[in-house]
């Protein structure tokens, strides 16, 4: 992998692109100063991607929640390998889900991703593109929340096409989303959307579907990015899904908090004004099951999808990666929302289904979701282009390696940060409006983060060596603040907070 930084990546980029098409003619590219060479051919050349919106990793039945019904995410947990121990590395921005999507299909790392993903310049080369380039048609259906001339270099058709962030029931909510088809010409113009009289996850599986069942994803590999945006607020599932969870029945999570102890920097963002402070326990049961509600009515969706790649004859040529692109309190510590450090919130359901891979299996190991694009690239035997910086997660998926990383660093806003080690210890550090908050937990003891051992003489050496690896971990992972100054080194107009 080639190593630039700055205006050096536009020149790589560039580079990178003439290379890819001279390696799809010989199968032998020199780039700069190294030679790649073509690896054997994998056994599945098609890509699926289900990507869920606000979904934390403790909401599949099969992974051990048994208030909750999966029924089509516990088979694909059978058919394939279940990372529990998946994160969004984070945001800077209460929108974690931007740079969650951009991660995702660059396998590029939060902290220079300009303007946390919302652009994505043409320097930062993504999977769908290298695939298009290669001869992949490359299709999306669902939401998409970065620019549109970024879009159109990925991506070589579409169907009901959601260009925004999350559909506010004043425009009409998740029952009539605003959506569009693809434009060859990039433009999109209003005139060019309706609002649609399908639910959300209903609308997106067709379009997935659609394309399925296509000549076209018969004719040539294919690259299918289903983007829902469902569990999502507003949480308004149809009205089967809803019955099926009664709040009564909802127990309340063991970390259940009427509010934040502490200010965590965005206590006021616009996912915690949703239910009023302090929480009411009955109002908590009853978001925990509309919530459940989404979650079901979203496998519901995702099992059509996978019945028609079925029925397609399909499956056995195509990997099926489903993910969630970052998690949610629901009450958890106070919370509602995904703008914090917590597990409930960093962590997300990862699996993948392939062929080679083994089936019903988990693994452990510390992985981000921007992991998946060097995988995919290295599963494929395509060498990834220089602005990749996350790891394939193959030897994991073969079982020739334990793990890829030694801990897990993940950021929110320019005022909290955490570090998670192998040994079970999880420290958060905040910095607002000058007061500094340490946390310490022990996750293997303490999972559900409730006791804060910080204050303890005892680990006050461990917090202090955390400390030392939480700032490598943000060195490598080009985080510019130095968590040894008094401000964190932070800039005026840095120190902003949402609350």
């Amino acid at each position: 992998m080639i190593k630039t930084s700055g205006p050096q990546y536009v020149s790589a980029a560039k580079l990178w692109r003439i290379a890819s098409v001279f390696y799809i003619t010989s199968g032998t590219i020199t780039l700069l100063t190294g030679t790649v060479q073509a690896q054997s051919p994998a056994r599945a050349k098609n890509i699926l991607i289900l990507y869920s919106d606000d979904q934390s990793y403790n909401t599949i039945r099969a992974h051990g929640n048994t208030h909750i019904y999966t029924p089509n995410l516990d088979t694909l947990a059978q058919e394939g390998m279940s990372f529990r121990q998946a994160h969004v590395m984070g945001g800077h921005q209460g929108a974690v889900c931007v740079p969650s999507r951009v991660m995702l299909l660059t396998g590029r790392y939060v902290n220079r991703l300009p303007r946390d993903g919302s652009t994505i310049p043409d320097s930062i080369m993504s999977l769908p593109e290298v695939l298009r380039s290669r001869g992949y048609t490359t299709f999306h259906t669902g939401k998409w929340h970065s620019d549109k001339a970024a879009y159109n270099r990925m991506f070589s058709a579409g169907s009901n096409i959601f260009f925004g962030g999350m559909h506010f029931e004043k425009v009409g909510g998740q029952f009539n989303p605003t959506v569009t088809n693809y434009d060859a010409s990039g433009q999109y113009p209003a005139a060019m959307q309706w609002k649609s009289d399908t639910f959300s996850t209903s609308l997106y599986a067709a379009g997935a579907i659609s394309f399925l069942k296509s000549a076209t994803a018969k004719e040539k590999p294919f690259f299918c990015y289903v983007a829902f945006t469902s569990p999502h607020d507003p949480r308004t599932p149809p009205a089967a899904f809803a019955e099926m969870y009664k709040a009564a029945d909802m127990p309340l999570p063991p970390n259940f908090l009427p509010q934040h102890p502490f200010d965590n920097g965005d206590l006021r963002v616009r996912d915690e004004q949703l239910l009023a402070v302090p929480r009411h326990p009955d109002s908590v049961r009853r978001e925990i099951a509309l919530y459940y509600g989404m979650v079901s009515e979203l496998d519901a969706q995702i099992g059509h999808v996978l019945r028609t790649l079925k029925e397609q004859g399909l499956s056995e040529n195509t990997v099926v990666i489903f993910a969630g692109d970052n998690g949610l309190a629901v009450g958890q510590h106070g919370l509602l929302g995904k703008q914090n450090l917590y597990e409930h919130s960093i962590r997300v359901p990862m699996i993948i289904r392939a062929p080679g891979v083994p089936a019903n299996t988990s693994n452990q190991s510390f992985v981000y979701l921007s992991d998946i694009a060097p995988t995919l690239y290295e599963y494929l035997g395509i060498a990834p282009p220089p602005t990749v910086e996350a790891k394939s997660l193959l030897p994991l998926l073969q079982q020739k390696q334990q793990a890829v990383r030694k801990n897990v660093y993940n950021v929110y806003g320019h005022w909290s940060r955490s570090l998670k080690v192998a040994n079970g210890y999880k420290l958060i550090l905040y910095n607002v409006r000058d007061t500094v908050t340490t946390q310490l937990f022990n996750l293997r003891a303490d999972p559900w983060e409730m006791h804060n051992l910080a204050d303890n003489p005892r680990y006050k050496n461990r917090i202090q060596q955390m400390k030392k690896q939480l700032k490598a971990a943000m060195q490598a992972a080009y985080d510019d603040l130095d968590i040894d100054l008094p401000n964190w080194g932070m800039r005026p107009n840095q120190r902003s907070y949402g609350s």
